[in-house]
């Protein structure tokens, strides 16, 4: 991470382990380099910076990624991965291997995110809605610029990740989880903590507004070229 955060505490990443006021830097520095993620969680659990530091690389760039894809803002996404890896310094003593180290991380990802959202007074959907749970459209798509959602007529990107913006933040979290980041359901509720099939339920119900806002958005969209077409013709006129 880049910047030294507000509370005082040291910058997270490649800045860290060279702040002249960290007493360890020397020590991190002369540190052997971790080779395998299974290493490098040990070492860091010891309290080995370099380790850390090895760990933010691996993973950074995809914590990134699902911050932007859940508020769409880059600014706040990489305030927010900030936040997420200082979480993981801070408890990256409380990992026990009983899930994947990645599914560990974005679970604590996706809480800081919901915290943020919350903080801003925005609607949560719950996660214990189970209406229509096995009621699912089709499989895990990893590009959100993946075909349409079964509309007619061609959707551009643009109207696309507009629309995924606009949906719930549960309903958001769980269809960027599924359908951008590629996460089988298991994994979603091991994620999220809720059952398999509330993950599918919020999936399906995620879809079927996104298809809502997507359909208003080419609508709109008709509205504005029409109105832009009579005001040109009016002016030729």
């Amino acid at each position: 991470m880049r910047r030294i955060r507000r509370d005082g505490c040291a910058a997270i990443g490649p800045l860290a382990r060279n702040r002249p006021s960290d007493p360890d830097a020397s020590t991190s520095r002369q540190s052997p380099k971790p080779v395998t993620e299974a290493e490098a969680i040990r070492l860091a659990q010891a309290g080995d910076a370099a380790a850390f530091e090895f760990l933010y690389h691996m993973h950074s760039r995809r914590v990134y990624a699902l911050c932007l894809r859940m508020v769409n803002n880059p600014p706040d996404a990489e305030d927010l991965m900030q936040e997420a890896f200082l979480q993981l310094f801070r408890k990256i003593g409380t990992f026990r291997g009983e899930s994947a180290f990645s599914t560990w991380l974005h679970r604590m990802t996706v809480n800081v995110v919901l915290m943020r959202l919350r903080k801003k007074s925005l609607p949560v959907a719950s996660l214990e809605e189970t209406t229509d749970p096995d009621d699912e459209t089709s499989g895990p798509r990893k590009d959100i610029g993946a075909p349409d959602l079964r509309l007619s007529g061609a959707v551009d990107r643009v109207n696309l990740e507009r629309s995924v913006e606009k949906l719930p933040p549960g309903y958001r979290t769980v269809f960027v989880l599924h359908d951008v980041q590629g996460y089988e359901h298991n994994e979603i509720a091991d994620i999220m903590g809720c059952s398999v099939g509330n993950s599918k339920s919020q999936l399906h119900k995620a879809r079927t507004r996104l298809r809502d806002l997507l359909q208003e958005e080419v609508r709109q969209q008709a509205r504005q070229e029409r109105h832009a077409a009579k005001t040109q013709t009016a002016h030729d006129d």
